[in-house]
């Protein structure tokens, strides 16, 4: 003999359905699962999962690929003169900066800081729709229109394609800027 067939679940079925569209399709089974759960429903994830396959929902999935500037080896690298030593005893002797995306009401946009290390203070940054020389040399042109003695400072970097162009590194060598890089692949070493 068969056992009847359980009857479909109308109430879970639409509880589902408004989890989902109440965060806007961003949340898959596991979060809406959670979300249940946190709501005192004794349920599974297979069993949601089950559901919103049946019903035709599937979560937005976010971009997991990171930004990376590094494009291989297109200029000079300059050696790592910090060592992971990211401590300064005055301001303007390590400067570290490296560029930064983020998503602002579903735009991508790029922040380039450059960090002091004595204090950690924001010498200057910039944003940008485009990770490119532009966003780069704004951050530079500012830092030096408010620091002017830079003589002692090493300003340290990974291996990205705006740190080893010719244009970014002649701009610190007018400066008297030591340049430093860390490893290729190793962000470890950007402080």
């Amino acid at each position: 003999k068969r056992k009847p067939k359980k009857p479909k679940r109308p109430k879970l079925i639409a509880k589902i359905k408004e989890i989902f569209n109440h965060h806007q399709g961003r949340y898959g089974y596991r979060r809406v699962a959670l979300q249940l759960i946190k709501e005192g429903w004794n349920i599974t994830e297979k069993t949601v999962r089950y559901w919103m396959h049946k019903l035709g929902l599937k979560g937005i999935r976010r971009n997991k690929r990171k930004y990376s500037s590094y494009k291989g080896t297109i200029g000079k690298i300059a050696p790592n003169l910090i060592h992971r030593d990211f401590f300064a005893p005055m301001p303007n002797m390590k400067w570290h900066t490296d560029i930064t995306e983020f998503h602002l009401n579903g735009e991508k946009l790029y922040l380039s800081p450059i960090l002091d290390s004595c204090g950690g203070d924001i010498v200057s940054y910039s944003i940008s729709r485009h990770p490119d020389m532009d966003l780069v040399m704004t951050m530079l042109d500012k830092a030096f229109v408010k620091e002017t003695a830079l003589n002692n400072c090493t300003f340290h970097t990974d291996q990205g394609c705006q740190y080893q162009s010719p244009q970014y590194q002649r701009a610190l060598k007018l400066q008297g800027i030591t340049q430093s890089m860390s490893r290729k692949g190793n962000s470890m070493d950007d402080g």
